[in-house]
């Protein structure tokens, strides 16, 4: 019989929250960002979601290749290019978007023997400092790439560092798109600027095409709760309690012992630990759902189990439900108190976690 523990892929979720980017910009086309294996849900899943986005996208060439084997026939981007010529040959014959960033891929894109051309996406670093050129670089990069024959056609990209805490960051939303729009504008090409942070915050900036990537799985792009823009969770872990302890005042919870009971109370075990991928330095006080009651965490987290205050919930007993995040309980709200955030939640799922799709 297998483990209790089971992590939910609601597709209707994943439908909605594109539809909630769709309204957000309606006058831009859609990139669905489905990098790190559909942030953990799953790459085949994250396609039937988002079989109405205008096209995916992701960093890994295989990823990519996979999912044109699995029937996708509208545009892929590969977000952060290819790493060496066998990736352009596979870009050529499956007709993959690349994003170019550097002088090196240039060159790689200008020495590969492709007989098809490409749509090819420049990317500026316009102030985040990690990928792309800086807007001297790019100028020249883009009338590098205008001259060559299989580039079909040239997107103009760059990506923001805070649009989701733009009122304390030494680099602005503004600022970045200035620096953009000065260059750019002088230059033909589509913009593809916004990621999901922008798309909720900003949504009037000038973007034909749209990146988002957190807000199609239900999670947050900011400190604003997912569910204050009508984003919906598609992923809910749940578990069950596998047993339960009755201590007394003074006793210690779990490795360490940092969890002492100031008064008598029941304990209770979760079959969910950091080899499933629950954070192991969530602390005590973490928000957890016992049958649909909300509790905490007490004590560290082991490596298949975790222990819960059964405090709150009268009636519960071996069997009873645990929800870990989703339904009911935002991941963002974990996360927070873990110390992190949605993302590598979702990202960090094991393999060994039982994952089962939700129409």
């Amino acid at each position: 019989m297998p483990r209790p523990l089971v992590a939910t892929i609601h597709l209707a979720a994943l439908r909605h929250n594109l539809e909630v980017a769709r309204r957000q910009m309606p006058q831009a086309k859609i990139w669905a960002v489905v990098k790190a294996n559909g942030y953990g849900h799953g790459l085949q899943r994250a396609l039937r979601g988002f079989d109405a986005a205008d096209g995916l996208a992701l960093i890994e060439p295989e990823g990519a290749l996979h999912l044109r084997e699995l029937g996708w026939q509208k545009p892929i981007l590969l977000l952060e290019g290819c790493f060496d010529s066998a990736d352009m040959q596979l870009a050529a014959q499956y007709q993959f978007d690349l994003t170019i960033h550097c002088a090196e891929q240039i060159k790689l894109f200008e020495h590969a023997v492709i007989t098809v051309p490409l749509h090819i996406h420049l990317k500026m670093n316009s102030g985040m400092n990690r990928l792309g050129f800086t807007p001297a670089e790019f100028v020249l990069a883009y009338h590098r790439l205008r001259s060559q024959p299989m580039v079909a056609s040239l997107t103009l990209m760059t990506h923001f560092a805070n649009a989701d805490t733009d009122h304390t960051a030494a680099v602005s939303v503004s600022d970045q798109m200035h620096v953009f729009s000065q260059v750019c504008s002088a230059l033909q090409g589509n913009w593809s600027v916004s990621n999901s942070a922008a798309e909720l915050h900003y949504p009037d900036l000038r973007s034909n095409w749209v990146r988002p990537g957190i807000m199609l799985y239900g999670g947050s792009a900011s400190s604003i709760a997912a569910a204050d823009f009508a984003l919906q969770p598609a992923m809910t872990l749940r578990s069950e309690l596998i047993g339960t302890q009755r201590i007394a005042a003074g006793d210690a919870v779990g490795y360490g012992s940092r969890f002492v009971a100031s008064a008598p109370m029941t304990i209770g075990v979760v079959a969910c630990g950091y080899a499933d991928g629950y954070p192991r330095h969530a602390p005590s006080g973490t928000p957890i759902l016992v049958n649909g009651i909300m509790t905490r965490v007490v004590g560290n987290i082991s490596m298949d189990m975790l222990t819960v205050d059964l405090s709150p919930i009268a009636d519960a007993r071996i069997g009873t439900e645990v929800t870990l995040w989703g339904e009911g309980l935002p991941i963002d709200q974990v996360a927070r108190a873990a110390g992190t955030i949605g993302y590598e939640l979702m990202c960090a799922v094991a393999p060994r976690v039982r994952m089962v799709e939700f129409p």
